[in-house]
């Protein structure tokens, strides 16, 4: 695949069969197959086999699995690592890293899985670059609800500093960003607005809490047929004002620099590689 798409990543209980058991028809790009808030405590040691059972059969294809574990400051956290490194899967989310010190610790129990972070405390927002960086961590996924609550805010415009600290370093360290949930899961319209926004903000794809989001979701982070229009026309026009000696070329009335056409290229190769995953 040339650049994976991360439009929609859809939380999925480890616990429940059936769940488990949908999402494998589900066109989710990432599975956020979940052993913490989605599992109820008496649920979560079990959960781990069901999960482990249902990774085991596949049939996911070639979507990004990632789990999800409970914190390691949990009575289940150091468990649920162990399970998740033997299990098959793509990936390993810790929730409420702090600082790199949490990646450090969550590290040394999964040597080889690569490890995202859910951003969602205060300390973690303020400590995004170094997180980022950190040689083990893949991507950020942000945990609005969690964050909201720290913060005592009642806006997604109040966490507005704190997406953007994260886009910066998540960005800087060339790592992925998805954009937190939506709760209002039968307000398209709202869901629609916010992954619009997501997308210009820079995050690469949105978390979902319900399958009747992903739609919305896959759409907002796809190039759009004006876009991938855009963008051949834009390459055309730059190689030929190459071939005639010239730097620059003018499409629409705009200069087409150098920097435009990578941005053409990136949005050709993602808008191939959905082609591919959706014909997979």
């Amino acid at each position: 695949m040339l650049a994976r798409p991360y439009r929609s990543a859809l939380y999925i209980p480890g616990s429940k069969d059936r769940a488990l058991e949908k999402a494998r028809g589900l066109p989710v790009d990432v599975i956020l197959f979940d052993l913490e808030d989605a599992v109820a405590p008496d649920a979560k040691v079990s959960a781990r086999d069901t999960l482990t059972a249902a990774l085991a059969d596949d049939g996911y294809g070639v979507r990004l699995r990632i789990v999800r574990i409970n914190g390691l400051d949990t009575e289940w956290g150091a468990a649920d690592a162990a399970a998740v490194a033997a299990m098959d899967c793509d990936a390993i989310l810790l929730p409420k890293v702090n600082s790199t010190k949490d990646v450090d610790a969550l590290a040394a129990l999964v040597p080889e899985l690569p490890i995202w972070a859910m951003m969602e405390t205060p300390q973690g927002i303020l400590n995004a670059a170094e997180i980022a960086n950190h040689p083990r961590i893949a991507g950020f996924v942000l945990g609005t609800n969690d964050l909201a609550k720290d913060l005592n805010s009642r806006s997604r415009a109040a966490l507005m500093t704190s997406l953007q600290l994260c886009i910066l370093a998540a960005k800087a360290a060339g790592i992925v960003a998805l954009d937190g949930v939506y709760n209002a899961f039968k307000d398209d319209d709202g869901l629609r607005a916010e992954c619009a926004e997501g997308r210009d903000l820079g995050f690469d794809g949105k978390t979902l809490i319900h399958p009747a989001q992903v739609a919305i979701a896959n759409a907002a982070f796809a190039p759009t047929e004006e876009e991938i229009a855009l963008a051949q026309r834009q390459i055309e026009a730059f190689e030929a004002a190459e071939a005639a000696g010239q730097g620059v070329a003018v499409v629409d009335g705009r200069i087409v620099e150098n920097l435009h056409i990578v941005t053409a290229r990136a949005t050709l190769a993602k808008a191939e590689a959905i082609s591919e995953l959706e014909s997979a």
